[in-house]
């Protein structure tokens, strides 16, 4: 037989390296599951989130103990637990006390062990309790809007709150800041806009995160919220900025840690942080926006 013949076919890799039909499959159960809470039982959304940072602080402890820092688990792990409750159900200042809170306890629990490298273990608890439960619980803030935490089921979709209607719309414009930028990334990216940070990041995939995201904002604003046309244009703008950033920042991360994802927990996806990591920049973006602009 000729070598050709006999040679195996090397597997071909998607441009954008990731499995594509695993990542529409859990992309589209994590939507169903998150829309679902939202919709029906917000504190469900929550718990849902909690376990979400929760998992995003392991993930990110344990990427940084392969560097030979060992970061303090346990007052952030509580952290984690914290923030989110008392950020939906006591408000801003409930989310500053807790995020106070956590941090002296991070400080005094390393203080207490006398294994070297105190001060790069305290400095990474801290980043990771500013960078997952507090950016996150910023989506909290704008799901308790004026009316305050909703604790029965809703089941009346013709009088959602307002502040459910927000999270899901700075959702679906995370998505569509994803999908939109990925497709035309494909389609069209030969422009990298940071190489060395991110390759597979064109500029025209930004242009179409932009476009995309800005076909979402407009009507979703106008018609689900009542606002004017240019909220929704502010919305898309600063959501795609927040969202490229936020990946920009993980990718930043994983490359100075040396690994490729967090983990391999969400098939086609990686970690849970490489799904949160734009709706951790996104989230106090979008409350924000919504706080200020809405208020015109």
């Amino acid at each position: 037989m000729p070598d050709v013949a006999t040679t195996p076919k090397a597997q071909r890799t998607p441009k954008a390296g990731r499995d594509l039909p695993a990542a529409i499959t859990v992309g589209v159960i994590l939507l169903g599951l998150v829309l679902g809470s939202l919709l029906f039982y917000p504190v469900g959304f929550v718990a849902l989130a909690t376990v979400f940072a929760c998992v995003g602080v392991w993930e990110v402890t344990r990427a940084v103990t392969g560097k030979g820092i060992k970061a303090p688990l346990t007052p952030v792990m509580v952290g984690a637990l914290a923030m989110p409750s008392a950020a939906y159900f006591a408000g801003s200042e409930g989310l500053l006390f807790a995020l106070v809170a956590s941090a002296g306890a991070t400080v005094l629990w390393r203080s207490l062990d006398s294994e070297p490298g105190a001060v790069k273990s305290i400095l990474a608890g801290l980043f990771t309790l500013m960078w997952i439960p507090f950016l996150l619980s910023f989506v909290f803030l704008m799901l308790r809007a004026e009316s305050g935490p909703t604790l029965a089921l809703t089941l009346d979709l013709e009088h959602v709150n307002a502040g459910v209607v927000q999270v899901i719309i700075m959702l679906l414009l995370v998505v569509a800041n994803d999908t939109f930028g990925y497709l035309v990334g494909v389609l069209f990216g030969k422009h990298p806009m940071a190489p060395k940070i991110s390759p597979k990041k064109s500029w025209e995939g930004f242009a179409g995160s932009l476009g995309g995201a800005t076909l979402v904002a407009i009507p979703a604003t106008v018609f689900l919220l009542d606002q004017d046309w240019w909220v929704g244009l502010a919305l898309a703008v600063g959501m795609v900025f927040a969202g490229t950033g936020g990946d920009f920042a993980e990718s930043m991360v994983k490359r100075e840690l040396g690994v490729k994802d967090m983990s391999n927990l969400l098939p086609g996806h990686g970690g849970v942080m490489d799904r949160l990591d734009s709706i951790l920049f996104a989230a106090p973006v979008a409350y924000v926006i919504f706080t200020v602009l809405g208020s015109f």
